[in-house]
């Protein structure tokens, strides 16, 4: 089991806290698990940096696609998509 550290949009990041969005579309440029840990960074994209604000949230469940409109087609035709289901939260902080 492995941490993987992410940065998360603020407007995300109260859908995860809030628990109406159980679910994360990554570029698939790193390696991840079902049993790993995402630690979701909340990031403010006007002021570039981080808030403080955090929630963990244990990965149980991976697929991929190739279907997605936030990343180039380049990007998605050479690494694809990762769709990261996430289940109880283990750890936050608001």
């Amino acid at each position: 089991m492995r941490t993987i550290e992410k940065k998360i949009y603020r407007n995300f990041f109260e859908l995860v806290v809030s628990g109406e969005k159980n679910f994360d579309i990554r570029l698939n440029d790193f390696d991840c698990n079902e049993g790993d840990i995402l630690y979701l960074r909340e990031w403010d994209p006007i002021k570039k940096e981080f808030t403080g604000r955090f929630i963990k949230k244990r990965i149980i469940y991976l697929t991929t696609s190739d279907k997605q409109n936030h990343w180039s087609k380049q990007e998605i035709e050479e690494r694809g998509l990762l769709i990261i289901g996430m289940g109880d939260t283990i750890e936050f902080n608001l």
